[in-house]
């Protein structure tokens, strides 16, 4: 098995995990995250939190918040060591996250830098016809080089995103998409201390290459939160017994069981909108399928660096093969030491026979046996006892007592209190 199926070098893998910079309360972290100040905050209301992203500037005309999306090619790093060519807005993938409140009056420009036409469907909002941005269908698609317009009341509060319905296929596949938060018209319903919010989105680019297949269906080789692999997607931090809400949205082709640990959450909302309290029950994990929003709310109140992923074991795995043989139990030793022979000056390890760990060692050997250009390690990820073997929607939710309210920097990897941790015997 040649490993330049699968590895890269690891350097400034732990520094990807983006640390923000401090901020002392919610218009304070709005400001440090390189959001706009807007009322979300002045109002009380805690500001969302985008990993990997902000939200979307607006000005006010005549009472109506004004909006501008700008849909475009954008070349985006996934993680360190690849980056990617895709479609997006105001270049990002996924584009900026709108917030708005309850009952605002919204008025959105989207201008088409894109080679094709394109639309915007508000995924889970409730507005006239006209708006709803199915090209064909109720709008006239938007050409290349123009700007649509669409205007409407925020009739409802929630978890949305916003998507093109034309082309669906391509410009969904590159990824054009963003969240769209509502926050209800009184700051004081849905407090939480912490709002954090990303999609879900899987590509298949082959080493070498930058721009994703846009025929697959099903055989992803990466697999991301907010179209980035671990360790590059940002660290989810709490102080000890604060409330914290995270919002998913699923625009990947199969379903994703997110899994929390160290916490019970209930899931208080769905893009249809919030779920009353008799109807949530607690769950560790709860499966998010294609097309959909779960909102989850949890007291932080277990201290620790604590795993935050999707269950499918293979989505948390960075770029591999499809057709990979199963090696286990197959004694490889004479076969490379043939091998070896044949390709002099040149490093070759076979792996496979006891297992995939050894990836993780081979990636370390970094510029030994280099990957080819521009793809990432199937594993990656290095914590403070060694290799986290991840590589895709993996992050961790770091809880500390000491952690400031409204402050979102990266405490530094848990020292467990003594008595508290595994050990290993002979």
């Amino acid at each position: 098995m040649q490993r330049r199926t699968f590895l890269s070098s690891l350097a400034g893998s732990v520094a990807a995990l983006a640390a923000l910079p401090k901020a002392q309360g919610a218009e304070q972290a709005v400001q440090a995250l390189g959001l706009p100040s807007s009322d979300v905050a002045r109002g009380g209301r805690t500001p969302v939190v985008t990993l990997n992203g902000q939200s979307l500037a607006w000005t006010l005309q005549d009472g109506v918040k004004e909006f501008r999306l700008v849909a475009e090619p954008v070349e985006q790093e996934v993680a360190p060591g690849m980056k990617a060519k895709f479609w997006g807005y105001n270049g990002s993938t996924p584009g900026p996250t709108i917030e708005a409140i309850e009952g605002d009056r919204v008025r959105i420009y989207v201008q088409n830098k894109l080679p094709e036409h394109t639309t915007i469907h508000w995924h889970g909002l409730l507005l006239p016809n006209g708006m709803d941005g199915v090209g064909g269908l109720n709008q006239a698609q938007i050409p290349p080089g123009k700007t649509g317009v669409y205007e409407f009341t925020l009739t409802k509060s929630g978890t949305f995103m916003y998507h093109p319905h034309a082309d669906e296929q391509v410009q969904m596949a590159l990824g054009m998409m963003g969240l769209f938060i509502v926050h209800p018209k009184n700051p004081n319903e849905r407090r939480v201390d912490r709002d954090y919010a990303f999609l879900l989105s899987a590509y298949d680019i082959e080493p070498d290459t930058m721009t994703a297949k846009t025929a697959t269906m099903t055989d992803f080789n990466l697999w991301t939160f907010n179209s980035r692999t671990f360790p590059a997607i940002q660290t989810l931090v709490a102080r000890q017994g604060e409330r914290v809400r995270i919002r998913v949205g699923n625009l990947t082709m199969t379903n994703h069981p997110i899994h929390l640990h160290g916490h019970i959450f209930k899931v208080t909302g769905t893009d249809g909108g919030w779920v009353p309290a008799s109807a949530q029950w607690p769950e560790v994990t709860t499966d998010v399928a294609v097309g959909q929003m779960r909102v989850i709310e949890f007291i932080a109140d277990a201290p620790g660096d604590w795993a935050f992923h999707c269950h499918k074991s293979h989505h948390t795995m960075g770029p591999m093969g499809h057709a990979v043989p199963n090696m286990l139990g197959v004694d490889q030793q004479k076969l490379t030491a043939k091998i070896e022979r044949l390709l002099p000056g040149q490093h070759y390890m076979a792996m496979g026979s006891n297992g995939m760990a050894e990836m993780q060692d081979m990636a370390n050997m970094g510029d030994m046996m280099p990957l080819p250009a521009n793809t990432l390690p199937m594993m990656t990820g290095e914590g403070p006892y060694g290799p986290i073997e991840m590589g895709g929607m993996f992050t961790v939710l770091k809880v500390r007592a000491d952690q400031k309210a409204g402050d979102y920097s990266d405490p530094g990897w848990y020292a467990q209190p003594k008595g508290t941790q595994s050990w290993i015997i002979d």
